[in-house]
């Protein structure tokens, strides 16, 4: 059973975070950014409340001052068709509503002013020169010298109109690789007008959009400049050339200085979990180091403890917090209470947020589904309290099992394994995810705070449940492993992935993995990957050949093959985020993928299979199998027998895609309407 709820925490914990700062015409009241985000939010249904209630929970939560989404400066600037413009007054009633949400919880709150240039997603795309990204299907009509002048005008025009609309500032999104970062570097900028060719003109399209902004909306306004602090890129800007780009933009009139990291188009990564907390300090150090007003750092800070850790070394004057305040929007608040132990921690999977973005859809959060739907979750205290059976503490169970407590049920959650956590416990082992261990600790400690009833290592049965007199009962016993029909599948080189991922079993030095899927490919970085160069910045920035050369020595413990049966790229389903990363390290790794293969038997010699038609054996010590799961149904079919009702969530309810996101989302959904 779990303990008493617990009381408060240390307010003194992380003075600096906490404290006050004066940025230009503003004295926030804590260090706590909310940086902007791509949400698509504006595209659903219902876009203005959707919006004023995104933001106006952040700034309840504390949030000194939010950041939000790009808006264009004109229509070629947008991101795609429908994205935001603000180029006359016909939205101001809209974006009103989004600025009175966050005033009236004492918030600040800046407009992104964000011209996509060649990253835009539709045919009106303008940029510098001709040169099409590698991301985006549409080339760019290069400006002429007359138009680059009256996309300056326009900036200053939608920093006017922000200011009627009643934002406290801007912010001017000069890096990521969009417009005025293609102009600043020479990879995309080979121009020969005054706004091309040497360092001083390639920055003054960003020199003068701050100062034209500054002559429109006034000293009293805040001016946030976003520099990228490193592109990324070959042919990107130098450290020496950011340095000065700083300094020119906070003489021209910059209030502060935000640093991001890198272009969408990079190859390296910058905000997946394979990437350590706070590797980009060094970045965020260049910046500050060359100018006199106040400096963010971005970029996996998730903590507390890291954004005080930047602080006290002198590294930001103040930290942005993306996708953490999607997360929780109660960061700031919990931090100022020494309550960290409560934060709902981004785990930076990218699996419900960027991933949807650049799937087409609205951002929401893994360990938040409320984020972006705070409209769809107003689930009011219980009108009668339950007495509510939960059965699997994964994250499906755990999650409907403190929502529901929340709303005033008398929950029971039942777990048959001696510590909760399911297939979280599996996903911390693999390298890259160890933030999967702030998702268990959240959730812990949530299900002392809702004071739910947890019940560790007995497995229930359908009679106990029956006797229990419960009013409600979830199954969320999760999935159990597929066993494919091959012939000696029950030989003793055979493996299962929750046993090597356990420590129960470990494999041999010569690995065959049947399945290329999400498991297969974690089960290949459990065995091929060094833990370590998730935790370490030094080891990533060795790795990743960041300011180094020769990048890190490719791992040779294991010879591992990744097997699949359709015939294709292995890892065509991964994270669209973050399945790139994983392959090219694997590969710099020397994980050998085959796919098109069927599989023959398995024996002393090995695994007897055909690749594309020809017969091969592969001569292996270990066989893991990870071919899919299915749901875990004996409980469920046990009640169903007896006339019983009960509902099903998670992969105890459809497995063929094991789906974190859509548990945890149809968890807090079911809790909702309890």
């Amino acid at each position: 059973m779990s303990g008493a709820c617990p009381g408060e925490g240390d307010p003194s914990a992380y003075p600096l975070l906490v404290s006050p700062l004066a940025v230009g015409p503003l004295t926030l009241r804590n260090r706590i950014v909310m940086g902007a985000m791509h949400t698509r939010i504006e595209l659903l249904d219902r876009p203005v409340e959707r919006l004023a209630a995104f933001y106006r929970e952040r700034a309840r939560g504390e949030t000194a001052l939010i950041l939000t989404g790009g808006v264009a400066p004109n229509a070629e600037g947008r991101m795609e068709e429908g994205a935001p413009v603000l180029a006359d007054r016909a939205p101001l009633a809209a974006h009103r509503a989004v600025t009175a949400a966050v005033h009236a919880e004492d918030g600040r709150i800046a407009l992104q002013i964000l011209h996509a240039g060649r990253y835009a997603r539709h045919a009106l795309c303008v940029g510098p020169s001709a040169r099409r990204s590698p991301i985006t299907p549409f080339a760019p009509r290069p400006l002429d010298t007359a138009q680059v002048r009256a996309t300056v005008a326009d900036y200053a025009r939608c920093a006017a109109l922000a200011r009627e609309a009643g934002y406290d500032g801007v912010e001017v999104m000069g890096s990521e690789g969009y417009l005025i970062n293609q102009f600043a570097a020479p990879c995309t900028n080979d121009r020969a007008d005054e706004y091309g060719g040497g360092f001083d003109n390639r920055i003054r399209l960003a020199v003068d959009i701050v100062r034209a902004i500054r002559r429109a909306a006034g000293a009293d306004f805040l001016l946030i400049y976003r520099i990228s602090a490193i592109d990324l890129v070959p042919g990107g800007m130098t450290a020496s050339e950011t340095a000065r780009l700083a300094r020119a933009v906070e003489e021209a009139g910059a209030h502060a200085i935000d640093t991001g990291i890198g272009w969408h188009e990079s190859r390296v990564p910058t905000i997946a979990a394979a990437v350590p907390r706070a590797a980009w300090a060094f970045a965020a150090r260049h910046v500050k180091q060359a100018v006199h007003v106040p400096v963010i750092a971005s970029n996996r800070i998730n903590t507390p403890e890291v954004a005080e850790a930047l602080l006290a070394a002198g590294d930001a004057d103040l930290v942005s917090l993306a996708r953490p305040l999607l997360a929780d929007p109660a960061f700031a608040r919990k931090a100022r209470r020494g309550e960290a132990r409560r934060i709902n921690s981004c785990i930076a999977c990218n699996q419900a947020c960027l991933d949807r973005i650049f799937s087409g859809r609205s951002a929401s959060c893994l360990v938040n589904p409320q984020a972006g739907r705070e409209i769809e979750f107003d689930a009011p205290p219980a009108a009668r309290a339950k007495s509510i059976a939960v059965v699997g503490a994964g994250p499906a169970g755990m999650r409907c099992a403190i929502d529901a407590a929340r709303r005033g049920h008398r929950v029971h959650l039942f777990e048959a394994d001696a510590e909760p956590g399911g297939q979280l416990r599996l996903a911390r082992a693999v390298p890259g995810k160890s933030e999967f261990d702030e998702m268990l600790r959240y959730f812990r400690q949530a299900l002392d705070d809702a004071c739910v009833a947890l019940t560790l290592g007995h497995r229930v049965d359908a009679a106990a449940l029956a006797a229990g007199g419960f009013d409600e009962i979830v199954i969320a016993t999760g999935a159990v492993p597929r066993v494919p029909a091959i012939a000696g599948i029950d030989h003793s080189k055979v493996l299962s992935y929750a046993d090597v991922l356990l420590g129960r079993r470990p494999a041999g030095r010569r690995v065959a993995i049947i399945g290329a899927g999400g498991i297969g490919f974690d089960v290949a970085a459990f065995l091929l990957l060094d833990p370590r160069e998730s935790l370490s910045p030094e080891r990533f920035l060795r790795a990743w050949e960041i300011g180094v050369s020769g990048g890190a020595p490719a791992t040779a413990s294991r010879d591992v093959f990744l097997l699949q049966r359709s015939p294709g790229r292995s890892g065509a389903r991964l994270g669209r985020t973050t399945g790139w990363i994983l392959k090219a390290a694997l590969r710099r790794a020397g994980l050998q993928m085959l796919d098109d293969v069927r599989y023959v038997a398995i024996d002393d010699a090995g695994l007897h299979c055909s690749v594309a038609g020809r017969e091969r054996v592969l001569d292996v010590d270990s066989v893991i199998v990870c071919a899919g799961q299915e749901p875990e149904r004996t409980l469920a079919d046990g009640l169903a027998a007896r006339g019983i009702a009960c509902h099903r969530i998670g992969g105890a309810q459809a497995a063929a895609e094991l789906d974190a996101a859509r548990a945890i989302e149809q968890a807090a959904r079911l809790a909702a309407s309890l």
